[in-house]
């Protein structure tokens, strides 16, 4: 009988959002920071990774291109339809959104995110609030090097 704890799991975040950029400066972000992350560029490919990989998170952009992949979705319908379903009603849900208006702060916060971010995102703080949801401390600071004294000749 080994005595040897189990590595932990990464968490799994997904990030939908129809620019190819900001999937991949947030992916490479959460990558850095200790997460696995998978990305989708529309609501229906976002969705069906949702209902495949059941993420721990979800990052969510609000606005996509209209009627892309056959069904017109958007952040907040994204977020009505994970809500309802039993194995995916559960999962946080963060905006990042270009769309700083107060009607979508407040529509995200009623239709259940956790926090929303406007872009530019400052990643420090989402990944203050990613952390806290998830149960995660704090990341530790690098400890530095003791100072150098000067060496003393041997007398």
């Amino acid at each position: 009988m080994s005595t040897e704890a189990a590595p932990e799991q990464k968490k799994r975040i997904l990030v939908i959002d129809d620019n190819e950029i900001i999937l991949k400066t947030t992916s490479m972000k959460l990558q850095s920071a200790g997460y696995e992350v998978s990305t989708a560029l529309d609501g229906t490919e976002g969705v069906s990774l949702v209902r495949k990989e059941k993420p721990d998170l979800v990052l969510l952009d609000i606005t996509f291109p209209g009627d892309f992949g056959g069904v017109s979705w958007d952040g907040f319908r994204i977020m009505e339809w994970l809500h309802r379903v039993d194995e995916t009603k559960k999962i946080p849900i963060i905006i990042i959104s270009g769309v700083v208006e107060e009607k979508n702060k407040q529509r995200a916060t009623n239709s259940g995110a956790i926090a929303f971010f406007p872009k530019p995102v400052n990643f420090d703080e989402m990944l203050k609030v990613i952390r806290s949801t998830l149960g995660q401390p704090a990341p530790k600071p690098a400890a530095s090097a003791p100072p150098m004294t000067p060496a003393t000749p041997a007398a």
